[in-house]
């Protein structure tokens, strides 16, 4: 069992997996932009880890709660109730006469931008593993 430094540890762990993921999904997409057919794939996981956050930190739910009338009634389920990431087909962009729909600008820019996002994360993991390095090391010094 690993012990976790920080509520926070776990959660920036996942978007980091998360956030890998994608990179490969992105890449994949750029690989195929001559594959007739293809159609461009992303992950979706913003939502998944806003509910493992709110988790984590017990934020209290801003969602309005169905009422039950009847105990005959089934029972409402949450669509963020699942902890797993959501891969779609990316639409919107037009298909060329192959019928391939990849586009290398939004697929360059996404993956500039989640380059952005994981490092910043790999950053914050940085830093939070530096602060309690130094209480360590300082509480190792007073003994």
């Amino acid at each position: 069992m690993a012990v976790s430094v920080s509520r926070a540890a776990d959660i920036t762990s996942r978007a980091l997996d998360y956030r890998a993921a994608r990179q490969d999904m992105i890449a994949s997409n750029i690989a195929n932009a001559d594959t007739p057919f293809y159609k461009p794939r992303d992950i979706s996981f913003e939502d998944t880890l806003k509910t493992k956050q709110a988790e984590i930190f017990h934020d209290k739910s801003k969602e309005l709660k169905m009422a039950q009338t009847d105990k005959n009634h089934l029972a409402t389920q949450s669509e963020s109730s699942s902890h797993i990431a959501t891969t779609f087909f990316r639409d919107g962009h037009m298909a060329r006469n192959d019928g391939n729909s990849v586009d290398i600008d939004v697929e360059t820019t996404e993956m500039s931008k989640n380059s952005i996002m994981f490092t910043a994360l790999v950053n914050a993991k940085k830093k939070d593993s530096a602060i309690f390095r130094s209480v360590i090391e300082a509480s190792s010094k007073v003994s």
